[in-house]
C-alpha cells in the first residue's frame, strides 16, 4: 500500500481536491446566473466575437426538427464541417465531416454517412440526446479546424486542444489534449485521451498521462511528447486571461485550438473545469491559487496579468 498519500500530504503538494474546488472556487467565484453564457456554446461564440475573441465560423444554426430537410442545401457549398450540440458536454455528440460529395459523407476515419445518418444525428442533438440534463438543444454547425501541421502526428482522428485554467484573470495552469484510438479521435481524457502537462510560463511540455499513467510517447503515433511546444504561447494566454472580462466568471477552463490558417481560437469555456489538469501536470493548483488570491486583479489589465505569471510562476512549474 506504499502507493497510497495522506491527505495531509496532498495538501503540502497543493493538491486541489474536488470539495474544496466546487466551494472555495466554483461557488466562491462563479455566479450562477452566467453559467447559461459557457453552459451554451452558441452564446460562448457570440460573446466571444463581440469580445474581438477569434472562434471558428458558424455555418448555421437548426433549432427546431422541421429545419432539418434544409440541412442538404446549407452543407452542399461547404467541403468540410462540424455538427455539435450548443449544450454538450465531454465532446459528446460532435460529428465531424472532412468531405462529402452530396451522397455520401465521410468522417476522419474514412467511415461513409449518408444524408440520413445526417439529418438522424441532428434530430437526435435538438432531442437533448447528448446535452446537458438531457434538455431540447439547438445543433450547431461550424467550419471545420485545420489543426496546426505540428501536431498532426500528435493526435488520432481528431483535433488536438489546449485547456488553461483561468483564476480571476490569471492562466494558473495549461495542458494540451490530444485524441487517440482509444478515445474514438475526442480529446476526452475519461475517455482515454493523452493529458500532457504545459508549462505555463514557456508553453513546453512537461509530463503527459493517458487514464493517469505517466506516458512518453502518444500511443498511436509513437511521437515524443515532451518535445511539444505551443507556439505563440504569450497570445493563448492573453486569450485565456481576457475571458474573465468576457465571462465574469472567476474560475473557469478555456479551451483554445490551434488552426493552420488563423491560429489560435477560443472553442469554449467551462465554469466547472476537471482536477485531472494536476495529473497532467504532475503538480497541485492550490498553491498558484493562493498566489492570485493575494492579488488585486482589478488593478491589471490582461497582459499585466499574464506578465505577471509569466515571471512569477517559475517556481510552480520547476
Amino acid at each position: 500500500m506504499r502507493w497510497l498519500i495522506s491527505p495531509r500530504r496532498l495538501r503540502q503538494l497543493g493538491v486541489l481536491g474536488m470539495n474544496q474546488r466546487n466551494i472555495e472556487y466554483i461557488a466562491g467565484h462563479n455566479e450562477r446566473r452566467l453559467f447559461p453564457l459557457v453552459d451554451d456554446k452558441l452564446k460562448t461564440k457570440e460573446l466571444a466575437i463581440d469580445a474581438g475573441l477569434s472562434v471558428p465560423k458558424l455555418l448555421g444554426v437548426i433549432r427546431y426538427q422541421h429545419e432539418i430537410r434544409a440541412i442538404k442545401a446549407m452543407l452542399h457549398s461547404q467541403p468540410a464541417f462540424c455538427i455539435k450540440p450548443s449544450k454538450g458536454s465531454g465532446g459528446k455528440g460532435i460529428l465531424v465531416i472532412h468531405d462529402h460529395d452530396d451522397q455520401q459523407y465521410f468522417k476522419p476515419n474514412n467511415q461513409a454517412l449518408t444524408l440520413t445518418d445526417i439529418m438522424r444525428h441532428t434530430s437526435n442533438i435538438l432531442a437533448g440526446l447528448f446535452s446537458l440534463g438531457g434538455q431540447p438543444d439547438k445543433a450547431i454547425i461550424e467550419d471545420l479546424i485545420h489543426f496546426d501541421d505540428q501536431f498532426i502526428n500528435y493526435s488520432f482522428e481528431g483535433v488536438p486542444d489546449i485547456r488553461i485554467i483561468v483564476f480571476r484573470g490569471f492562466p494558473v495552469m495549461a495542458m494540451m489534449r490530444l485524441s487517440t484510438a482509444t478515445s474514438d479521435g475526442k480529446a476526452n481524457l475519461h475517455q482515454g485521451a493523452v493529458g500532457v502537462g504545459i508549462d505555463i510560463t514557456t508553453g513546453h511540455a512537461s509530463h503527459a498521462v493517458q487514464f493517469d499513467r505517466p506516458v512518453t510517447h502518444h500511443p498511436d503515433t509513437d511521437m515524443p511528447l515532451s518535445e511539444i511546444r505551443i507556439p505563440d504561447w504569450p497570445q493563448l494566454l492573453y486569450m485565456a486571461a481576457h475571458c474573465y472580462e468576457m465571462s465574469g466568471l472567476g474560475y473557469l477552463g478555456v479551451d483554445i485550438v490551434l488552426d493552420a490558417r488563423k491560429g489560435p481560437m477560443l472553442l469554449e469555456l467551462n465554469a466547472r473545469p476537471g482536477l485531472a489538469i494536476q495529473i497532467a501536470n504532475h503538480q497541485g493548483l492550490s498553491h498558484r491559487l493562493s498566489d492570485v488570491s493575494a492579488l488585486d486583479e482589478h488593478a491589471l489589465s490582461p497582459d499585466e496579468r499574464v506578465a505577471y505569471v509569466q515571471q512569477h510562476f517559475q517556481d510552480f512549474t520547476a
